[in-house]
């Protein structure tokens, strides 16, 4: 019996048409190929929203990006019972985790949660208002 392969020596394409034979030809090409093209319908069925731009972004003038440190941290970081952190780099004071300690605090900016931790513990917040937080008597 005649193999397939010696049963098509001299034909061209080998019983599959002409473009079958060639890599994915038959179906288009491979992967999301031709979705520009002949796999239109395809893309608009079942990838909507595929091309073009989706949302927006400020510009970078507009945004305001600060550099903030937890109340964890700065207990951590803190030699002393007081800490500079605007000196160091940081804009603003946030409230995560817990402080055991007094520590007077300046900080251009703090959360008003990073406050009543502080305050709590016995220390103080000086933020870039100059306004001075925990000296008030609780009622």
């Amino acid at each position: 019996m005649v193999s397939r392969t010696n049963k098509f020596r001299g034909s061209r394409y080998h019983g599959r048409g002409k473009k079958a034979g060639r890599g994915a030809g038959k179906r288009g090409g491979r992967g999301k190929a031709g979705i520009g093209k002949h796999k239109v319908m395809f893309r608009n069925k079942y990838m909507p929203g595929h091309w073009g731009m989706h949302g927006f972004n400020r510009h970078p003038s507009l945004r305001t990006v600060n550099v903030s440190i937890n109340v964890s941290e700065v207990e951590e970081m803190a030699d002393g019972d007081s800490i500079n952190l605007t000196d160091m780099g940081y804009d603003k004071l946030l409230g995560k985790g817990s402080i055991s300690r007094a520590i007077n605090i300046t900080v251009s900016e703090a959360s008003a949660g990073a406050m009543q931790k502080v305050v709590a513990a016995g220390g103080t917040v000086t933020t870039g208002d100059d306004d001075e937080f925990g000296e008030q008597e609780e009622e």
